[in-house]
């Protein structure tokens, strides 16, 4: 769920208004999809919401992610600006679809 951005001139209050209901509503728009990359070690998510000190929180939305998740072999190796990157293992099994949200 995305939420609403007043634009830093914005004066109208219904609309500054509307923005806080629904940040309180816990709408955000630092959510995102990400599914590993097949074949690799490692994916790289790029959305401009992160910055170094960003915590990704990732969860499981495949069969497929859940077991990668179990395998524990999955980690977030880097945080940066506009980007993060997840560690994984070497596998040819697509479908490991994770849903993530970033925070702080």
């Amino acid at each position: 769920m995305t939420a609403f951005v007043p634009g830093m001139a914005e004066t109208d209050l219904k609309k500054i208004i509307l923005a806080l209901q629904q940040l309180a509503a816990g709408r955000s728009n630092a959510t995102g999809t990400v599914t590993l990359a097949t074949g690799a070690a490692t994916t790289t998510v790029a959305d401009p919401n992160c910055a170094a000190g960003t915590v990704p929180l990732l969860v499981p939305a495949s069969a497929n992610a859940a077991t990668e998740v179990g395998n524990g072999t999955m980690y977030v190796s880097s945080v940066a600006n506009g980007a993060f990157t997840i560690s994984h293992a070497n596998s040819a099994t697509a479908g490991r679809l994770f849903l993530y949200a970033l925070q702080g």
